[in-house]
């Protein structure tokens, strides 16, 4: 089968997951003590919900760039593919949920444990769909050959674990782990260029 429909749907699904998150940025609403909240103060409760916007954002991109290279890498998908790229949508479409159970919730450790447990299970569903492609593809396929040892794919499942249980104890501490993954990942991933450079050289 092609790829185009699931290249399609997947980009479609992603881009209503951002629209989803950034609706929970509310405006001021009018108070007692603020009857005009127009001031750049009156935006201070809202500061906690944007960063965990920003954070989630820019998992959702680190998520679309690799996808757009893994697929650049796929010459045709079968049911196995299909369903492991549904997978991944599932629990990336959690993201606008726990974001913003996080973010109004600020360091609160329940929340900020389950925002790490999506974090992790789109991770384990990223690295399921990079081996159905490999199975379908061969051990020798480009994308076996782009991803090599893979140590970042390997590292974050381990601190997302590491977060979730830290989370109760200082969730400072799993923000922290999870900033220090999405900065590992926000350089995009080159190693399928190169191999594609690589092999058209050959």
């Amino acid at each position: 089968m092609e790829k185009n429909r699931l290249e399609t749907f997947s980009d479609g699904v992603l881009a209503i997951i951002i629209t989803i998150m950034v609706l929970e940025l509310k405006v001021p609403q009018p108070t007692e003590q603020a009857p005009h909240p127009d001031k750049l103060a009156d935006l201070n409760n809202l500061l906690p919900v944007f960063l965990n916007y920003v954070l989630s954002f820019i998992y959702v991109g680190i998520y679309w760039n690799n996808h757009h290279h893994m697929f650049h890498s796929t010459k045709h998908v079968n049911g196995g593919i299909l369903w492991a790229n549904l997978h991944l949508l599932f629990w990336l479409s959690l993201f606008p949920v726990t974001t913003a159970w996080m973010g109004r919730n600020h360091l609160a450790p329940t929340p900020t444990a389950v925002y790490g447990f999506v974090l992790l299970m789109a991770a384990v569903a990223y690295y399921i769909l990079q081996r159905t492609i490999i199975a379908q593809q061969g051990t020798n396929s480009l994308l076996a050959a782009a991803i090599g040892k893979d140590w970042k794919g390997k590292l974050s499942p381990v601190l997302y674990l590491a977060a979730i249980p830290l989370a109760f104890v200082d969730p400072w501490i799993s923000d922290c782990l999870f900033i220090l993954v999405a900065l590992l990942w926000l350089i995009p991933d080159r190693r399928i260029e190169r191999v594609l450079t690589k092999r058209a050289k050959e």
